[in-house]
Order: C-alpha cells, then structure tokens, then sequence
C-alpha cells in the first residue's frame, strides 16, 4: 500500500501553495500542504523517536495531550509564569484553539490512506503540540511568526512541505527588512534546540516557561513587530490596483 504521507504530490501541492499565498489564513491549504509534499518526513521522525528513550515512551503511551491544552481551567490554575500559562495566553490573544487546528487539519487532509501506527501518531503529536512550540520558543501567531516558527521546524524536520510553506511567506513579506533576518535566526534556533518532537510536554506544562527554554535550549524570545495577515492581504490588495 501507498500512503499519502509518503508520496509528493507535486500538482495537489502547487494548487494548495496558490491559495494559502492568497490567503494566509486559510489553515487548512498548511494541512493539504503536508499531505501532499511531506515525503517520508513521517517515517524519518518515527525511526528518531525509536532510537531514543524519550521518543519509545511517547509512542508507547500514545497520550493525546488535546484533552489537557482544551482544559483552559485548569491551564488558568497552572503557576503564573509557566509553560502551560505562555501557552493559554497564546491561545487566547490568537483566538485559536488545539481543536481548531484538529479540524483544520481534516478538512486540508484526505486521509484516503493515513499512515499505519504509531506514524498515524507521530503526525498527530506534531500537530498537536505546535502551539506549545509557539509558546516555547516565543514567536507570536502573526504571519512572521508563523514563519519563523516554521523554519525552526525544519532545521528539527527537514520536512520538504515546509520548506515551501517558509517560501511562500518570504516571498509574501519580501519588502520588509526585517523578515529574511528573523526567518533565518529561526532556522538557527532550531538547529541548536533541543529535539522538540521527542519531549513529554505533558511533563513541562506546570514547569516556569524560562526553565524550560533553559532545559531545551530555546534561547530567550525574539523581540519583534508582528506582521499581521490583515495588513498583508492590504498590501496585496494594494499592489494589485
């Protein structure tokens, strides 16, 4: 059997890219994006997360940390200060949601043939927790941050889906100054952080987000003007008249 993970699909790919370039919102052209150019990205995430112990005790437990990042109450009951907070606030200011982005990734996804276990979970899990990435390593949910979260991403993944999502933001957000330098700060970080895919981010969420940074090597957010995509669907709107 072909998975449709582990094919490209360079045409379904290109079709998906021409829209999410039109609209940055439009989260679940991310989703086809994946499905259709990620290769065996899957499969080289499973085989790493084998070989360490960390990685064998997530596939073993197989946990679905949704059911915890849904519980705003008792994220709001968490220390101030730590991850499991960064993250609530996060999710809050962006007004978004670890369902949101699990029916999201439905709707982008044909899942004509998903993945066989545990790679069906490997897929999940990274899904599940980027928002917990955003609230760990510190970029907003604006269009640039969302960018350079996503080349931390691929120095961790090396996923070719990716790669092309991160170009068709520097292409978008080409006139500003400000972006190549970021996106490419992100990519560094990623490749001196720790490996993101195999940590128990259930274990970390009552954990000082600072200390966690630390143990994670994630270095101290970066400080930055966010780029909204309101303002780059102006200024598209703009160029276009």
């Amino acid at each position: 059997m072909v998975f449709s993970q582990f094919r490209f699909e360079p045409a379904r790919a290109w079709r998906a890219a021409r829209k999410l370039a039109a609209d940055p919102d439009d989260l679940p052209q991310v989703f086809t994006l994946i499905e259709s150019l990620s290769g065996y990205t899957l499969i080289r995430l499973g085989w790493r997360l084998k070989r360490s112990e960390e990685g064998r005790r997530l596939l073993a437990q197989k946990s679905d940390i949704v059911a915890r990042l849904a519980d705003r109450a008792a994220l709001a009951r968490l220390p101030a200060g730590s991850l499991g907070r960064a993250y609530l606030e996060f999710v809050e200011r962006e007004n978004i949601s670890a369902d949101g982005i699990r029916a999201a990734a439905e709707k982008g996804m044909t899942q004509e043939s998903p993945p066989p276990a545990p790679l069906d979970y490997v897929h999940a899990r990274m899904r599940d927790t980027h928002d917990l990435w955003h609230a760990a390593v510190g970029y907003h949910g604006d269009v640039l941050g969302e960018t350079a979260l996503l080349a931390f991403t691929l120095a961790q993944t090396w996923n070719p889906a990716i790669a092309l999502i991160i170009g068709i933001g520097l292409v978008k957000l080409r006139a500003r100054p400000e972006v190549r330098p970021l996106i490419l700060d992100g990519f560094r970080r990623g490749r001196r952080a720790a490996w993101l895919p195999e940590q128990d981010w259930e274990s970390l969420l009552a954990l000082p987000v600072d200390e966690v940074r630390r143990r994670l090597s994630l270095e101290s957010p970066p400080v930055y003007t966010p780029i909204r995509s309101v303002e780059v669907k102006a200024q598209a709107q703009a160029q276009a008249a």
